[in-house]
């Protein structure tokens, strides 16, 4: 079973920064694409960024520019720099991992919460 646990949530005011760890255990293998998810409060889950297994990412819309998102060199895992966060990022962010056969796997979630 793979297992998922995000760290690095918390509180910032409006214009600071945040980086989401997460990093994988248990059966890490074949992982094709990681990433990250945000839902808000009374909103749908969102795509946030993700990275394939070859480095290729994708990012949401709302968050082009501002976040970056990496392969965690140190384990099997990846990280999310958030820059210039707003309050409307304000959501719990979850990890995500897709392997072929096995489908989805999530996170428990972190909760970023941006002041204004």
């Amino acid at each position: 079973q793979l297992r998922l646990v995000e760290t690095g949530g918390g509180l910032v005011q409006a214009g600071g920064s945040l980086t989401l760890s997460c990093a994988a255990s248990g059966s890490a293998f074949g992982i094709n694409v990681m990433g990250w998810y945000r839902q808000a409060p009374g909103k749908q889950r969102e795509l946030v960024a993700t990275i394939t297994h070859d480095e290729i990412t994708n990012y949401g819309d709302s968050v082009k520019g501002r976040f970056t998102i990496s392969r965690d060199t140190a384990k099997i895992g990846v990280l999310l720099r958030m820059e210039r966060l707003k309050p409307e990022d304000t959501a719990v962010y979850y990890c995500n991992a897709y392997r072929p056969w096995y489908g989805d796997s999530w996170g428990q979630g972190t909760q970023v919460t941006v002041s204004s």
